[in-house]
């Protein structure tokens, strides 16, 4: 059976952000002064260019500090005081600053799925790993569930695109996102903000020197309520945050040649979660205890959602009837990282601990109607210890060595009421444990004064083990013989993974603001287990490391004074794919849902970034991404074809495109001036995302969206305070951030926020 083929739509929706893009970088500062860049050589251009009045980030994406327009390779780069100035509450909104960035609530719970250029894994299950590795002050946290909280107080952020490890302390197939803190200095500061439907937020910080050689930083943030969305059916709110964080660091200088950095964090996240929304509507299913129950029609407002609790389910949980989705997870932290400067190199140590407990009632058909009622009880501890030993960089010959440890644990129970869906509710339970051991290097060697040779080379070793699973009926009226009863006997699991991934790449630099480069890169993703309700033990076979081949070329330019532009093209060979798809065992069990491995896909894409001041404070900067993905060998089980003839019937996918959006864009427009004795700074910030076609997932299509934010901000000359009048989703702009369920009779979406304003005060010594 041939898989179905959808035509691409060249909608308006889909046009506008490359004419956008084209516009923009025709529209040079040459022309605007009247002037012809045509008459310039390359050489004159870039060696005349500073770009003092843009800034020129420093970044240590390469465990070094550099300018990022040093770096060979495709890198965002996001200063603290720039994020400043736009929504960036938690990661997800991150998406709108960088192309080819795709991070995604997961049926409205702290589990994301992150994106980049196309690679990542689609799991609403909280065990597995993501293909994005992420990095708070140079910690890996493993799982996504602990990259949910709050952002605050950073320094700056830095995306990097591509397959990483031979300068990370874990391997990534993606890329990685680093976030990195202010450091201890002098000072303190705090801004409030009020907005919409009586959101509050509050972040500040005290910093400066405890001793000769002692410094210590304390922030803190607090963010609460903005409910926005409504249930449909008794119009109660659903929505406020309820969140505070802290971090304390102390800088110790031991010695002139040993610094210290210990830093210790904690989080609180009482807030609602957030509801899906019946955008196709909910039909019950008549296998289960649907008596009672009436359709629900597709919801025609972005904010409707629903929610209820069967009082045994409650009862069975420890939750209350009248419960609303909601979590209650706490995050802790403690890492201390050491610098000791030998001479000829600098050894680097850093020791981390983290942990999550999180408890997150969700409901997952966003109804009143126990389809999908589910309840997560995780505990994760984390040890990592990471060594590195760098030389000093700036030479003709530049080298790193380090050396990675990780181990890795997850307890979790969670409960899942399927009582009007069919006709049971269970409860899953199972521990997972991983040791890794990495080592990794890299080098870079000048073959002369414009070119220069990069390698890199990782081996890792990894064992994991999936213990004492087991899926457990709690509660089945129509078969209470069952309730307490396990679907199979408790098993373990076990999975090695032994991979050596690398890099190798060419620098090219024709004039001193010039950068071109090429590389060729391989990256490797752990294996995993699928960890959801299994009724059969074949359901938590394991899934095997995924790897992509990557080859890029790219350059990085300031073509003037008040000119930047970095671009790259990508292709990627994508082998075992991990992918949340179906089996077939046999003709009595049928087909089955789990992770497995697509055996060869294919990624291509490209990026331009744009920095621009053609006139004296007025900064435009400007992104386009685009990707596209295909099947070149995947057989997909057709589920319902494989029931009536009670055999696997396959669909041959090779050929389709992955369920991908291909476009993403975005911008921002500021202008700062002077007017009368006052200091005034307007900002424009917009993004598009194209929309989603599914041909092999379900019913996962999701339309494009734009998204706008303004600020104006008013600050006396020369003082430390500041007020500033904002608004997110300036035009009201409804849409979904994603779509889809495993539920065939009720396919949900995740709305995005509405419009809200605000005021924000913010003072700085």
């Amino acid at each position: 059976m041939g898989a179905k083929v959808s035509p691409v739509r060249l909608s308006p929706a889909r046009i506008s952000p490359v004419v956008l893009a084209v516009a923009a970088l025709v529209a040079m500062p040459g022309a605007a002064r009247g002037e012809g860049l045509s008459a310039l050589s390359l050489d004159e251009l870039v060696d005349s260019a500073s770009l003092e009045d843009l800034g020129n980030l420093v970044v240590t994406a390469q465990r070094r500090e550099e300018r990022a327009q040093d770096v060979g390779l495709s890198l965002t780069a996001l200063s603290g005081d720039g994020l400043r100035d736009k929504p960036l509450a938690n990661l997800l909104a991150l998406q709108y600053q960088v192309p080819n960035l795709e991070i995604i609530p997961l049926y409205g719970g702290t589990q994301g799925e992150f994106r980049i250029r196309g690679v990542g894994i689609r799991d609403y299950a909280t065990n597995n790993s993501a293909a994005v590795a992420v990095y708070m002050d140079q910690t890996f946290l493993p799982f996504p569930v602990q990259t949910q909280f709050p952002l605050f107080d950073l320094e700056r952020v830095e995306v990097l695109r591509g397959p990483q490890g031979t300068l990370y302390g874990r391997n990534s197939t993606g890329g990685a996102i680093a976030l990195l803190s202010r450091r201890p200095t002098a000072g303190a500061g705090f801004a409030a903000r009020l907005g919409s439907r009586d959101a509050r937020e509050l972040d500040g910080y005290l910093s400066g020197p405890l001793g000769e050689r002692v410094r210590g930083r304390l922030s803190f943030s607090s963010r609460q309520g903005g409910a926005w969305q409504k249930n449909r059916l008794t119009g109660a709110p659903l929505g406020d945050a309820d969140v505070g964080a802290l971090r304390g660091q102390l800088a110790v200088a031991v010695s002139d040649a040993l610094d210290l950095l210990v830093i210790a964090s904690a989080a609180r996240d009482r807030s609602d979660s957030r509801g899906p929304r019946a955008y196709l509507g909910l039909v019950p299913n008549p296998r289960g205890m649907a008596d009672g129950y009436t359709a629900i029609p597709p919801d025609r407002h972005h904010n409707a959602t629903g929610w209820g609790l069967r009082p045994e389910f409650a009862a069975l949980t420890g939750l209350s009837a009248g419960d609303k989705p909601h979590r209650d997870n706490l995050a802790q932290g403690l890492s201390v990282t050491a610098n000791w400067d030998l001479g000829g190199a600098t050894l680097t140590s850093i020791t981390s601990w983290q942990s999550l407990d999180r408890e997150e009632f969700l409901d997952w058909d966003g109804s009143h109607i126990p389809q999908s009622d589910e309840y997560f009880d995780t505990a994760i501890d984390t040890l990592s210890q990471e060594l590195r030993l760098t030389s000093p960089g700036g030479e003709r010959f530049n080298w790193l060595l380090g050396a990675y440890y990780g181990d890795e644990s997850l307890d979790e129970r969670f409960h899942s009421d399927f009582a009007a869906n069919l006709g049971f509710a269970t409860r899953t339970a199972y521990r997972q444990d991983a040791d890794m051991l990495g080592v990794f290097g890299q080098a870079d060697h000048a073959l002369g004064d414009r070119l220069r040779l990069v390698a890199g080379l990782r081996h890792e070793r990894e064992d994991r083990a999936l213990g004492d699973f087991a899926t457990t009926y709690i509660d089945y009226p129509s078969r209470p013989d069952l309730a307490g009863t396990p679907t199979f006997a408790p098993l373990d699991r076990r999975l090695s993974t032994s991979e050596w991934s690398g890099k190798l790449a060419l620098e090219y630099r024709p004039a001193a603001a010039a950068l071109f480069y090429g590389s060729l890169g391989r990256g490797m993703k752990s294996g995993g287990f699928t960890a959801n309700n299994a009724l059969f033990p074949q359901q938590t076979d394991p899934v095997a490391p995924e790897i992509v081949t990557a080859l890029e070329f790219g350059f990085k330019v300031d073509l003037s004074a008040r000119l930047r532009v970095n671009g790259a093209l990508f292709l990627y060979d994508y082998r075992d794919q991990q992918f949340q798809s179906t089996v077939f065992v046999d003709p009595v069990i049928q087909s089955i849902g789990r992770l497995v491995n697509i055996p060869k896909s294919e990624l291509r894409g490209a990026e331009l970034e744009l920095l621009w001041e053609p006139l004296d404070g007025l900064h435009i900067s400007q992104y386009l991404g685009y990707k596209r993905g295909t099947y070149r060998e995947f057989l997909g089980v057709d589920a319902a074809a494989s029931r009536a003839a009670g055999e696997a019937v396959y669909t041959d996918f090779a050929g389709e495109r992955l369920p991908l959006p291909a476009y993403s864009y975005g911008g921002t427009l500021s202008h700062e001036r002077q007017l009368g004795d006052f200091r005034v700074k307007a900002l424009v910030h917009y993004a598009f995302h194209d929309s989603l076609d599914s041909t092999t997932s379900g019913p996962f299509d999701r339309d494009a969206y734009w998204l706008a934010n303004a600020r104006l901000e008013l600050a006396p000359p020369g003082s430390a305070w500041r007020i500033a009048l904002w608004c997110h989703n300036l035009f009201a702009s409804d849409h979904d951030l994603h779509t889809g369920s495993f539920l065939a009779n009720a396919p949900i979406a995740t709305a995005g926020p509405p419009r809200s304003l605000g005021l924000e005060i913010r003072y700085n010594y």
